[in-house]
């Protein structure tokens, strides 16, 4: 088959996409973008996707996404952290070096009317997340997150979620809408672990330091423990303890959560 017999066949899609988008055209897409490599899903999103950011807490998903990017346009999704105060130091860390390597700013949003922990437990009262997980994961990041994508203009976030994570990321597709009518892209959505580490060996990028001092996977501090002997999944020692808990609530239903989470602030 030629060039332009192959190109030819390709399926064409509005640049920009308009929104919202119907299910039959999702559908269109995913099966369009489900053959493609990450690189590929990216190139077709910044070309595709309009209000494009990338979310990301720096793990390692989430940089080979900023690291992939780096590579293939001068101009790449600007980047959001959703710092919740309660990160380890060795989190703020690479934040600055992500920052540095790839000459890129980064819109952090905390939760709201706090600058501090202090200011946070001043509100709220210390340990919040033992008193009310649910509530705090909606203070800490849900909440940020959504002022952040109102106040940007945020119409599609790149995430560093894979299928091979399990739980909820099982069935992952390569692009997905939530109940608020934001876009998914999940560009690494079939990548195994193995291949992740490969791509961040192989091209130096930028990790936390806590992977190299047994944890696993990185969330804030007082919920991530190093991973023990025998722990199964890409994520243990996140929420340890805790069987029946897999997101951290950014991926979860926002209205219901919100609605919950604004009676239980009410009560405090």
């Amino acid at each position: 088959m030629s060039p332009s017999t192959s190109d030819a066949s390709k399926p064409t899609f509005d640049k920009p996409l308009k929104l919202p988008l119907s299910q039959e055209e999702l559908d269109r897409i995913n099966a369009y973008l489900r053959d493609l490599t990450p690189e590929q899903i990216l190139t077709w999103a910044v070309e595709h996707i309009p209000g494009l950011y990338q979310t990301t807490a720096f793990g390692l998903t989430g940089l080979v996404a900023i690291d992939m990017l780096s590579k293939i346009t001068e101009n790449p999704p600007p980047l959001i952290f959703i710092d919740t105060l309660y990160h380890f130091p060795e989190t703020y860390e690479l934040v600055e070096e992500v920052k540095k390597r790839y000459n890129r700013d980064v819109h952090v949003y905390k939760p709201e009317g706090c600058e501090t922990v202090e200011d946070f437990e001043k509100k709220y009262g210390q340990k919040f997340w033992e008193a009310d997980e649910t509530t705090y994961d909606y203070l800490v990041k849900v909440e940020p997150a959504r002022r952040a994508y109102e106040e940007l203009g945020v119409k599609a976030v790149i995430t560093g979620r894979r299928a091979s994570q399990g739980a909820d990321r099982a069935n992952l597709q390569p692009l997905e809408v939530d109940s608020t009518g934001l876009l998914k892209l999940n560009p690494l959505f079939s990548w195994t672990f193995p291949f992740v580490q490969w791509y961040v060996d192989t091209n130096k990028v930028p990790r936390n330091k806590l992977l190299d001092q047994g944890y696993r996977s990185v969330g804030d501090w007082h919920s991530t423990v190093k991973s023990a002997d025998g722990d199964q999944g890409e994520r243990a020692g996140r929420w340890a303890g805790k069987a029946e808990k897999t997101e951290c609530g950014l991926h979860v239903d926002y209205f219901k959560l919100k609605a919950a989470a604004e009676a239980k602030v009410r009560s405090v």
